[in-house]
């Protein structure tokens, strides 16, 4: 079961400095905070000359065991801006189990106006911050921030990373040592890069002889303030502890790093092929986003309120843990846009329709944070909603609804990124190591990466024909909003979903359709619309008049919602099916083998599809995976997230069971 996450206790000194309640430590030096920070993270880990000598397009990653307050943070990303190259990058990685709160966090970085333009940013970005993976992009993607949620000897194992440098920086050992175990070491070995750093403000005797176990050398430094002695480290660390993939099955590693031009073709310009051009563009990528229509989010990605609505699980599912980790990502990407127009947090009410519904409700507030959901009566809801219902049911205060053309909109703004309209892509081909896009016989753009993001068109490129996506037709119904409907205050969902007010209409929907493969809205559609919109609240179809409106001048949107049989996207690069089922053959008799054999990946093509009904939540961190993927960088999910998500999952699942994936049925 999912661990509620709880915020920091705080306690403030007559100084206003933070105190923790629950390790009875406090946060930081007193006397000396920022020069401690500078003296046992900044100079042992040599990150001035570091960072001053990083090439163009050089990531440096730092490793954090203790957010806290992110005084490390502010410190090194002050230290990077002033130091690195214009098109270096920082990504910062950090784990934490007890998380401040917006307020107790603004109250403690006040405490250094000096850093203010960094943790105003953070600030600006810090909501939605929930367990798992929570990722934060400042200053146009040239510094990164991956949040990890939850106690460090769950979250480090699930971390894909190559870590340069380390600040171990948790309460002090006698205060909280469940930050200094060998088994923490052990993930500190297993995730560092090449003559790694380290730095921390410990020298206790077997802190520094259980880093020299997993493969530091270690020396003690002469401290700062009333501090005697800090430890730095090297890693020198044997290939076993060192080799990050040791444990990953070929079919999941990561594909050999592509050389030549950091140039590449995204196909689409739906929420998907957005959130790739954008991701990749932010690490220095040039884009050219292909599109068939003249504008963007013309299909699927089109609608007028896409719903943040959260399915999630109470038992960790990889699905649940993904919409948890892109809720987030999603959130903080919208408060850039424009509230009201483009997007708003007004919240979203699942009513709790039957008993099953109220069952699967009262588990989920049992095993999630109550800032995330929370179970409300009948009374409770209607005064959330406005309107009366029929049952009360569960309610995400920090999600609502957004404009889905407006974000695709906003991601395509990056000056690396070139969108071409009117670009039907027909074919690929690969020559000279260039994958070639074509329209029939006519040329239209050519680079190293392809990035598939036409969701179930995907299927008509040959190294996708296998992949067993689905269409599902559904039409949403744009219904006039009168003086009486203007109550509505927060999504709520049942069968369907009704939305506030978005520019002077309400959006209903939506069908499902599994047979008809037309984009032009019906009459029938419409009117199982309304009824949908009687089941959520009847008191609300009254307010909209829709008894005495004629369906046949409803207007509406007809697109294809695209999804996989598990209901997870698909992220990652693809292997060669022929090749695959050749090299891996012996899967079929014993599933437990795990041949040496390297994968067959067909080089420098990705996809990013089937995100089904939820891509407002799940497509833009999908956005960062493959661009992850593609930068051999730290993955923004944990890693068996993104075996679940890959590709390749499919045809190991086939050749395991011998025949081909059951069609998806209607979820």
């Amino acid at each position: 079961m999912t661990e509620v996450t709880q915020y920091a206790q705080i306690d403030w000194d007559e100084q206003g400095r933070p105190h923790s309640r629950q390790f009875d430590d406090i946060y930081f030096s007193k006397d000396q905070s920022l020069e401690e920070t500078r003296h046992v993270f900044i100079d042992q880990n040599d990150l001035r000359q570091r960072f001053s000598t990083m090439a163009p397009e050089q990531c440096l990653v730092i490793g954090e065991t203790g957010f806290g307050t992110g005084l490390n943070f502010f410190c090194a990303w002050q230290l990077f801006n002033e130091c690195a190259n214009a098109d270096a990058r920082l990504h910062f990685i950090s784990v934490e189990k007890y998380p401040l709160s917006h307020a107790d966090l603004a109250r403690a970085l006040a405490l250094w106006p000096e850093l203010a333009p960094f943790s105003a940013a953070l600030l600006a970005q810090y909501v939605a911050v929930h367990d798992g993976f929570q990722t934060f992009v400042f200053d146009q993607g040239r510094v990164r921030l991956t949040l990890m949620i939850g106690d460090a000897l769950e979250q480090l194992p699930q971390l894909d990373a190559e870590i340069d440098a380390w600040f171990l920086d948790g309460f002090a050992p006698a205060k909280n040592p469940q930050m200094w175990t060998p088994e923490l070491f052990t993930q500190i070995g297993r995730l560092c890069a090449a003559n790694a750093t380290l730095g921390t403000f410990t020298s206790t005797g077997w802190v520094r002889r259980g880093l020299i176990a997993v493969g530091f050398e270690m020396k003690r430094i002469p401290g700062i303030g009333k501090k005697w002695e800090v430890l730095r480290g090297v890693f020198r660390g044997t290939p076993d502890i060192q080799d990050n993939t040791a444990s990953v099955a070929p079919w999941f590693a990561r594909p050999p790093a592509l050389n030549g031009p950091r140039q590449a073709l995204v196909i689409g310009a739906g929420l998907a092929g957005c959130a790739s051009a954008a991701s990749l563009a932010a690490r220095g990528w040039q884009v050219s986003v292909l599109e068939r229509h003249a504008t963007v989010a013309a299909e699927a990605s089109g609608n007028p309120q896409g719903v943040l609505y959260l399915k999630l699980s109470a038992h960790g599912t990889a699905l649940s843990r993904l919409i948890l980790s892109g809720f987030g990502y999603t959130r903080r990407l919208l408060q850039c846009l424009q509230r009201g127009q483009d997007w708003d947090a007004c919240g979203v009410l699942q009513l709790a329709f039957d008993s099953k519904e109220e069952q699967r409700q009262e588990t989920l507030a049992n095993a999630f944070d109550p800032q995330l959901l929370q179970r409300l009566s009948r009374e409770q809801a209607q005064a959330v909603a406005g309107v009366a219902l029929a049952s009360g049911g569960l309610f995400y205060p920090q999600a609502g609804w957004a404009h889905p053309p407006a974000l695709c909109q906003a991601q395509l703004q990056h000056p690396n990124i070139t969108l071409l309209t009117h670009h039907q892509v027909m074919q690929l081909r690969k020559v000279d190591g260039l994958w070639q896009a074509w329209e029939s016989e006519k040329f239209l753009a050519s680079a190293p990466v392809v990035v598939l993001a036409t969701a179930a068109e995907i299927q008509r490129f040959e190294p996708c024909a296998g992949l067993p996506l689905k269409r599902i037709r559904g039409q949403i119904t744009r219904l006039p909003a009168t003086a009486r409907s203007q109550t509505l205050n927060t999504v709520v969902c049942a069968d369907g979903y009704v939305a506030p007010s978005r520019g002077g209409e309400h959006t209903l929907g939506a069908s499902f359709d599994f047979h008809s493969i037309d984009t032009t809205p019906t009459v029938e559609e419409h009117i199982g619309n309304l009824h949908l919109l009687d089941e959520i609240s009847s008191d609300l179809a009254e307010r909209l008049d829709t008894h005495q409106i004629d369906p046949h001048t409803l207007q509406g949107r007809a697109a294809f919602r695209c999804t996989s049989p598990d209901y997870l996207p698909i992220v990652g690069p693809l292997a060669d099916r022929q090749t695959f089922d050749q090299q891996y053959a012996v899967l079929a008799k014993d599933a437990r083998q795990v041949p040496e054999t390297p994968c067959p990946w067909i080089e420098g093509l990705y996809i990013n599809s089937g995100h089904g009904s939820r891509g407002i939540i799940t497509a833009p961190l999908s956005g960062e995976m493959i661009a992850a993927w593609i930068d051999n960088a730290p993955l923004p999910v944990p890693r068996d997230v993104a075996e679940a998500c890959h590709p390749n999952r499919f045809m190991l699942r086939e050749l395991i069971r011998g025949k081909k994936t059951a069609p998806t049925p209607k979820p």
